[in-house]
């Protein structure tokens, strides 16, 4: 390592010991050596024993930085994994970071602007309305309309502390595929890459805003999400203006209840959003923790999700669209044969993995999980559980597929908050067998002719000319197929005739030694040559 990555892993430790987070680490023997590490390296001891862990977790993590806030607001979502004492704090990651300095951030989107900020906004509130790990937000109103908006800007010089800590990462992440060879399954180099790549996205905001934009086209007129518009000319790299919304916060479960909001409904329209986005847009919003989802104070009977911070979106290719639709299907269906077959036809696991072997491995996972009512399972333990068993066959990671695996576990997360009864197998598997049926069959068929109809109505005042040039070009290849068999019969009729000459040749000249046995010189001399002239003759007509 580098001397500035050993500095940034002792800060590192450090802080995670001054919070004493060496707490979680379980009572074990192999746990030992970090406590020893402890006294001895670092002479550290927890500063703060008055705080209770869920804070001290908290406060360790926003000291670390951005990296690091964005695994505590994922730890947030999976209250089905976490305690309230863990889960509650961490939830402030989500919008109530610590700030940076108000006219710090005025400085900055008037930089970005190219003028002062008054010249376009009025009512430029200094006092940010939320803050996260890579910007926060002011409000204003855009003098020409007054219509209400919200500034996004970039914290300053955040990115020096991003790249520090995925260097460390990308360390770390080869030292343990070298070291331990069952790692390597888990592509660690490669998550890492995925996490760099959706992390530095965020850094720039013209790419937020465009995510913003094509999902706002995608539920455009619909009545379970809303996607705030977006102002593109005054958005830059550092800055982006888009509508303010009001809603209430989708972990705020008593405003909710009190607005009269359809928690049912409410819950099952976050998994047929989240489906929806996956198979039907193959382009979905993969950072849906509680601060970036609001629920319309409006009709609270028929309730409108309302979308933020679009800087984290996923996409899929129609082939691990239809593994991923098929394995929900075959695991709603107790089809375990299925799920182990179409793994190895994915690749997932390697191709000469036993399926009978690992057909049983899956049933006796899941089938005590499924011995429990639906509503009681949580999908989150059912993909540990499969992880943990798929790791005995060698299954590797997917990295394309990292982000689609963290957002469902979000939106499991949100679900069950909102409706602790939440069925998300019975919510999503309508769903998936319909996506399904529009895949295969003739609703495919129609499907495919609708979708190349323009490229054919496009091409069929040529159709004519086509056609003409088509039969003229078939014609052409006929007869030169025609010329090129003409002259394979000519090729083989000399090669016959060369073979039959060479045979000749052959005969003469064998008879000529015969005959030279026999002192018959003469004759013996003349077949000889008469032989030569003959086998000749054979190879220059075999050679054509």
């Amino acid at each position: 390592m580098t001397p500035s990555e050993l500095r940034r892993l002792y800060h590192i430790v450090r802080v995670q010991l001054e919070y004493g987070l060496d707490e979680l680490l379980p009572d074990h023997q192999w746990m030992k050596a970090p406590r020893l590490i402890r006294k001895g390296l670092f002479w550290c001891k927890n500063k703060h024993p008055d705080k209770p862990l869920g804070d001290r977790l908290r406060l360790a993590l926003q000291e670390l930085g951005p990296v690091w806030i964005k695994f505590g607001q994922m730890m947030s979502t999976r209250r089905d994994l976490f305690p309230p004492h863990i889960a509650d704090p961490l939830a402030l990651l989500q919008d109530q970071v610590s700030p940076f300095d108000g006219q710090l951030a005025k400085a900055q989107i008037e930089q970005a602007l190219g003028g002062a900020i008054d010249t376009w906004f009025d009512d430029f509130c200094v006092e940010p309305l939320a803050s996260a790990s890579i910007a926060q937000v002011h409000t204003a109103t855009l003098r020409e309309s007054n219509q209400e908006v919200v500034l996004k800007v970039i914290r300053p010089d955040i990115r020096p502390a991003i790249d520090a800590d995925l260097k460390l990462m990308y360390r770390m992440a080869r030292i343990v595929a070298k070291a331990l060879p069952e790692a390597r399954r888990l592509k660690p180099v490669e998550v890492v890459r995925e996490y760099e790549k959706t992390l530095l996205d965020e850094l720039d905001l013209r790419r937020e805003a465009a995510n913003a934009i094509q999902l706002r086209r995608n539920f455009e007129g619909s009545q379970e999400l809303y996607i705030p518009e977006v102002y593109t000319d005054f958005s830059s790299e550092s800055l982006m203006v888009s509508e303010r919304i009001y809603g209430i916060q989708v972990s705020d479960i008593d405003g909710l209840v009190d607005n009269g909001t359809n928690m049912k409904l409410l819950a099952e329209r976050g998994v047929s959003v989240f489906f929806t986005q996956v198979f039907r847009d193959s382009f979905f919003h993969a950072d849906m923790h509680p601060g970036n989802v609001f629920v319309s104070y409006e009709n609270p009977d028929n309730p409108l999700w309302i979308g933020l911070d679009c800087g984290i979106v996923g996409t899929l290719n129609s082939e691990d669209k239809r593994y991923l639709a098929e394995n929900f299907l075959a695991f709603f269906n107790r089809n375990y044969r299925r799920v182990a077959e179409l793994h190895v036809e994915s690749n997932w696991v390697p191709r000469n993995t036993n399926v009978d072997e690992f057909e049983f491995a899956i049933r006796m996972v899941c089938e005590p999980i499924f011995a429990k009512p639906l509503c009681e399972i949580s999908f989150g333990h059912v993909l540990l559980n499969l992880f943990n068993t798929a790791r005995r066959f060698n299954m590797e990671v997917q990295p394309q597929l990292v982000l689609l695996q963290k957002t469902l576990l979000y939106v499991e997360g949100l679900g069950r908050q909102l409706y602790p009864q939440l069925d998300l197998w019975q919510t999503a598997k309508p769903f998936l067998e319909e996506w399904m049926m529009n895949q295969v069959g003739p609703q495919a068929f129609i499907n495919a002719v609708k979708d190349r109809a323009p490229f054919w109505a496009e091409k069929l005042p040529e159709l004519p000319e086509l056609l003409y040039d088509g039969l003229r070009q078939g014609k052409m290849m006929n007869q030169r197929i025609d010329r090129l068999y003409q002259g394979y019969r000519s090729s083989k009729k000399q090669q016959a005739t060369g073979k039959f000459l060479f045979g000749i040749g052959a005969t003469l000249v064998i008879c000529s030694a015969i005959l030279l046995d026999s002192s018959h010189q003469l004759l013996s001399l003349g077949t000889a040559v008469s032989g030569v002239v003959f086998w000749l003759m054979s190879w220059q007509a075999y050679r054509r």
